[in-house]
């Protein structure tokens, strides 16, 4: 994958993509990112909260319920990471860095552009049946007056719209049935993880990378067995045994 914004641009899922290649973030994650949580000039993002969408409001699911109604009304939520593991800071290279520097650009000018018609997201404090912190994600249009904390996330689309994960697994689901690939957002995670150890990275690094709490886990379900993997083990023993024998 390449950093060529300028023949991706308007792409709402160029930057997930990007970010799931180069970081192997959970899409969660990901997709829960903030400007705040990119630090651009030290070239690293940093994992606090993961976003998920569920049914709001025990007032809400009471009136629904009086009504009869089976639907409920869901909405996004900023939640805890996965585990304590999880939260973690990732550097990342120039790449990357490229993608960002112009998607922000880009929303700025299109900040601009929109106005007033632009939507903003606003956090709306709640708690979850275990009296945990959580955060409602409120998109409003820019017009609309708020007195709630803004946040400024990493992946919308043009007119500032947040792009959710559901998006992101219909374009999944569209992927597999137009070109007949398997393709889902935790591929990128696996081939993230694959390719480092593939190229030597430390495997300690890799599961500090994935937000792994068991090193057991990257090597056991993220890492693959590949044929590169082994001609590598190949190269080494017999590097060894050349010093060995001489």
């Amino acid at each position: 994958m390449g950093a060529n914004t300028a023949t991706l641009s308007g792409n709402p899922f160029y930057i997930p993509l990007m970010i799931g290649f180069y970081t192997g973030l959970r899409i969660s994650e990901a997709f829960a990112l903030t400007w705040d949580d990119i630090d651009l000039e030290n070239r690293t993002l940093t994992v606090n909260k993961q976003v998920i969408k569920r049914n709001f409001g025990a007032e809400v699911r009471k009136v629904v319920e009086k009504k009869g109604k089976k639907e409920m009304r869901s909405s996004w939520y900023f939640t805890s990471p996965k585990t304590e593991g999880s939260n973690r800071t990732i550097p990342f290279g120039q790449a990357l860095y490229e993608a960002l520097k112009a998607e922000k650009l880009a929303q700025q000018k299109n900040e601009l552009k929109y106005g007033e018609y632009y939507t903003i997201h606003v956090l709306k404090k709640e708690v979850d049946e275990k009296r945990n912190d959580m955060f409602r994600i409120v998109p409003l249009q820019k017009c609309v007056g708020y007195g709630l904390p803004q946040t400024r996330l990493v992946c919308v689309a043009e007119n500032g719209q947040f792009t959710s994960t559901d998006s992101f697994k219909y374009a999944s689901r569209i992927i597999h049935h137009e070109l007949k690939i398997g393709f889902d957002y935790h591929s990128l995670r696996h081939t993230h993880a694959t390719m480092l150890i593939e190229g030597g990275a430390n495997v300690k690094n890799v599961q500090a990378r994935l937000g792994h709490s068991d090193i057991t886990t990257t090597l056991q379900t993220y890492v693959h067995n590949t044929d590169k993997m082994g001609e590598q083990s190949v190269e080494i023993f017999e590097r060894f045994a050349d010093r060995k024998t001489c």
